[in-house]
């Protein structure tokens, strides 16, 4: 029985060759950032490298399974910050919580009614493009109720681009030189292996039971919920070694930086002085928070600066893990927000459009 070969073809060489050139220079910019003692250094190489592939026509798309399973593995990553004495501080200070997460929705809100009301975009297009948080439940949303998706999924990446970005580079700035390992030697340390098993099984079964019923976020919230609440009671205990991290960092950059295709870029960059200025006012805004939680709550500044970024929670947290910070309590602060986006975002959004395409 013989076995006939076939070469692969010039479409499969084609798209091997632009696998390779991502992977090459996401890992000299990982390692360049990284070695600069840049916090999220692989999670910013890995976005700039699928930005520049994006844009120069490089068509590449991560699986929609590796990137959930990416979002549960993070999902744990924030769970086993979440420590009991966190919860127990973050309980108490449920104000605080809910105050910032109003004002970033009404700045948010305002920013776009603004900017509809300037027909700077087409529609209700600005005021989904610029809701502080769950990105991809909101480009759905979006088209649901008739805005240019396109549109709304270029200012919910550009936003979570930006504020990562200069995020990463405030928490290298402020935190003291050496802070973060370049290269940490417990890189390659023999992980427990069954708690790794444990924390496997609750980041794949996560990511599957949240593809399955569809829920927005589902693969990284269901982990989080699930793990902080099993780790809570005593019968979790998370192993997560730095290799599964650095590539659930790797597949969330290249899935942010990757959806930057040349024709939506084009598409709105006529728009994109106004669009960078409506984030740096959501970011002034965060920074305005920050300085009145240091001031008001004795937080330490980078703590409160990533607490209050209107960042994306995953970034964020990538963020604050790889940081000198309360990394427990900017990842409640976060998850807090995020839920409350996710759960009255899409309800406030509508109303505000509605009212602005009426006025």
């Amino acid at each position: 029985m013989s076995v006939r070969l076939f070469p692969p073809s010039r479409a499969g060489l084609a798209l091997l060759a632009r696998w390779l050139r991502l992977f090459g220079l996401s890992a000299a910019l990982a390692l360049a950032l990284t070695a600069a003692h840049l916090p999220a250094g692989v999670l910013i190489g890995c976005m700039a490298a699928g930005i520049v592939l994006a844009l120069r026509g490089g068509a590449l798309r991560v699986s929609t399974r590796l990137f959930a399973l990416a979002q549960a593995v993070l999902g744990c990553l924030m769970a086993h910050s979440l420590q009991p004495a966190t919860l127990h501080a973050v309980a108490l200070d449920w104000p605080l919580l809910l105050g910032v997460t109003a004002l970033l929705l009404a700045a948010s809100g305002a920013l776009g009614w603004w900017m509809m009301r300037r027909q700077v975009f087409p529609g209700t297009t600005a005021v989904w493009g610029l809701a502080p948080g769950a990105a991809s439940a909101m480009v759905l949303m979006a088209d649901a109720y008739g805005a240019d998706a396109r549109l709304v999924a270029f200012m919910q990446y550009a936003r979570v681009v930006v504020v990562t970005s200069v995020a990463s580079f405030v928490a290298w700035w402020w935190q003291p030189r050496g802070g973060v390992p370049a290269i940490s030697p417990a890189f390659l340390a023999t992980p427990r292996w069954p708690e790794l098993a444990a924390t496997l099984a609750l980041a794949v079964g996560g990511a599957m039971l949240g593809r399955g019923l569809r829920i927005p976020a589902g693969p990284m919230l269901l982990p989080l919920l699930g793990g902080a609440t099993l780790q809570y009671l005593g019968w979790m205990d998370f192993e997560l070694p730095a290799p599964l991290l650095a590539a659930a960092y790797a597949v969330i950059g290249w899935s942010i930086g990757l959806r930057f295709t040349p024709p939506l870029f084009r598409h709105a960059l006529g728009a994109l002085p106004q669009v960078l200025g409506a984030i740096a006012l959501l970011m002034g805004l965060g920074a305005l928070i920050a300085v009145a939680l240091t001031l008001g709550w004795g937080l330490a500044p980078l703590t409160a600066y990533l607490a209050s970024s209107p960042g994306g929670a995953d970034s964020v947290a990538i963020i604050a893990a790889t940081s000198a910070v309360d990394a427990g309590f900017v990842m409640a602060m976060q998850l807090g927000r995020f839920l409350t986006v996710l759960a009255v975002g899409p309800v406030l959004t509508r109303w505000i459009a509605t009212r602005a395409a009426r006025a």
